[in-house]
């Protein structure tokens, strides 16, 4: 059986809320009993699970990271939609997808799950060879969203798209140099919205793949968003526009 570790509040919280029979050690800080700590043990005891006591020092090699707030999971791994097909093929409104070409950081990827999840986009996809993958470290900035939003690392991210378009998704990429803004096209359609790493932008084959291009109102003096933020204000119009 394949395990994995979730740490701090928020990531173990909602696998405590999701899949609470999937947790198999479950490490807490002896020495934290503020309130926060205090209401986390107690959704743990109403889920019937016993935790295990130890110390700082424990924790960080657990994880890895000092930044574990004194909560660290062993999990079972979680099995989401097996493939992208599957997904669209179960979804009954029109399908809403991030796609993230070069995004390699993990606080940022987790940070678009996170958004993802927030704005209920059904996948985030990403290609194979520019892309991080889920750790703990994604799984801890998502704060539970890693586990709730499928994401899909593909092999070739441009036969992906024109897959994408043979299902009627509309492929809108995001670009300084769009001949018009964000809140001018239609996202209430099937729709994969395309975002590029910070400074890159997106390869020049993923731009060739998209039906149109579109640019985020830039009024200040900064001339780009982290694509977490981006990703936040693209996803947020599309489902604006779903809730009208």
């Amino acid at each position: 059986m394949s395990l994995k570790l979730l740490f701090g509040f928020h990531a173990v919280t909602v696998r405590l809320k999701v899949a609470p029979k999937t947790i198999r050690e479950l490490h807490v800080d002896a020495s934290r009993r503020d309130q926060r700590m205090k209401q986390f043990l107690a959704k743990v005891e109403e889920a019937g699970l016993k935790v295990i006591e130890s110390d700082d020092d424990h924790l960080q090699k657990l994880c890895g990271t000092h930044r574990h707030q004194g909560v660290v999971a062993r999990v079972e791994v979680v099995q989401q939609a097996r493939s992208l097909d599957d997904l669209l093929d179960s979804l009954t409104e029109p399908p809403l997808l991030l796609v993230l070409d070069g995004v390699t950081d993990p606080h940022n990827l987790g940070a678009c799950l996170r958004v993802a999840d927030g704005a209920g986009a059904h996948a985030v996809i990403a290609p194979k060879d520019h892309a991080v993958g889920i750790n703990a470290t994604v799984a801890k900035v998502a704060s539970g969203a890693a586990e709730t939003v499928p994401y899909f690392m593909v092999t070739n991210l441009a036969r992906t798209l024109k897959e994408l378009k043979e299902r009627d998704i509309w492929i809108i990429g995001t670009s300084d140099d769009a001949p018009h803004g964000l809140y001018d096209v239609d996202l209430k359609v099937a729709t994969a919205i395309v975002l590029g790493a910070e400074g890159d932008g997106m390869r020049q084959l993923t731009r060739k793949n998209c039906d149109d291009l579109v640019s985020i109102p830039m009024m200040g003096s900064v001339d780009s968003l982290n694509v977490s933020v981006a990703s936040g204000v693209c996803l947020y119009e599309a489902r604006r526009q779903r809730m009208a």
